[in-house]
């Protein structure tokens, strides 16, 4: 449960339980012992919210083949959560908002929308998996959270994924990304592709399936390149023709600039900031990110594209990206119906010039 920092007058500030490496504590609630005092806010407008936005959304996931997406996203201020379905189950995740509220009233609070999003959505409370999410650096949403939790299987687009609601910070499946990874199996057939920064494999799960020539899966990661390598084995992709590589992305660019490689498609995706103990340098994307495109269109062939993403908030892409290279801003494309949040990333549509 959720630790209390008593700050003055009898008020305290929610803070997650924390170690060195985790930043984030999943809960599975016990409704019966919470406390019943009546909440600080109103639940009603946002079981309204939820119910509408399930109405609206769940015929338009099930037309599209769709087992995972945003039901809920911060649509009202005064209920700072995500929620997703994957499957049969709900991924609830609360939002560090700094709010100050006495422990008892905390607890009768998040019982009560733990109570509407079952109401609303009629999942059991043992299908909600909570989260209580501070704002995160680096590889931090790649960490563990200390519990097993269970894999299972969802099926997006006709491909299949193992994602995980509770033992790491995010589920393995990056659904904010969802359009993205259809664009790149759309224009795929035929190509040889290069995942950069790769997490568990999705995107080259879309261009494998769509018929890619060949690819590589790059990552530092063996627990999320083992992840890759189950993902591809469940979509029935040949690995001798779809490599994994284990690799530090700034010296693979290197060494495969070196050996003459060429991709026709490219997709990186790399995290805002990381001080990896693997990595041979501190990533900070606002910094670097200048270095990496550079580094992946040396690789590209004359009419190849590179679609490069991220999520920080403040990004600013260099102007001089823009000067040397053909550059498409295609974040409003890229964002996914099901997300209100239309600035969860953004993301560009990057060429050699002529």
């Amino acid at each position: 449960m959720a630790s209390y920092n008593k700050i003055s007058g009898g008020w305290y500030r929610v803070c997650p339980k924390r170690s060195s490496n985790r930043a984030l504590i999943t809960v599975k609630l016990p409704f019966s012992t919470l406390f019943r005092l009546k909440s600080m806010t109103d639940i009603t407008p946002f079981a309204n919210r939820l119910g509408k936005n399930i109405k609206h959304l769940m015929k338009w996931a099930k037309r599209n083949g769709i087992e995972a997406w945003r039901i809920y996203d911060r649509d009202i201020p005064q209920f700072p959560f995500a929620a997703d379905v994957y499957g049969d189950r709900i991924h609830l995740q609360e939002y560090d908002t700094g709010w100050l509220m006495q422990p008892g009233e905390y607890e009768a609070w998040l019982a009560e929308v733990l109570e509407a999003v079952a109401f609303v959505t009629g999942f059991a409370p043992e299908q909600i998996r909570l989260k209580r999410r501070e704002r995160q650096k680096g590889l931090q949403q790649y960490e563990k959270t200390g519990k097993a939790g269970e894999d299972f299987v969802i099926t997006e687009n006709g491909r299949k994924f193992w994602v995980n609601l509770d033992k790491y910070l995010d589920t393995g499946l990056f659904l904010d990304h969802r359009n993205t990874r259809k664009k790149v199996g759309e224009t795929a057939a035929g190509k040889r592709f290069l995942n950069l920064f790769s997490y568990t494999g999705s995107f080259t799960v879309y261009a494998a399936t769509d018929g890619a020539a060949s690819s590589e899966t790059v990552d530092l990661s063996n627990t999320y390149l083992d992840w890759a390598k189950r993902n591809f084995e469940l979509n029935g992709i040949n690995p001798e023709q779809h490599q994994i590589v284990r690799a530090d992305v700034f010296q693979y660019l290197q060494n495969a600039a070196a050996e003459g490689k060429q991709f026709d498609l490219i997709v990186m995706d790399p995290p805002s900031f990381s001080n990896s103990k693997k990595m041979l340098d501190i990533l900070d994307i606002q910094r670097d990110h200048k270095k990496l495109i550079d580094g992946a269109v040396k690789l590209l062939t004359s009419d190849g594209i590179l679609y490069f993403s991220n999520n920080l908030r403040s990004f600013v892409l260099d102007d001089a990206v823009s000067e040397q290279y053909s550059v498409k801003d295609i974040s409003k494309q890229s964002v996914p119906d099901d997300f209100r949040n239309k600035k969860i990333h953004q993301c560009w549509e990057i060429r050699k010039k002529a």
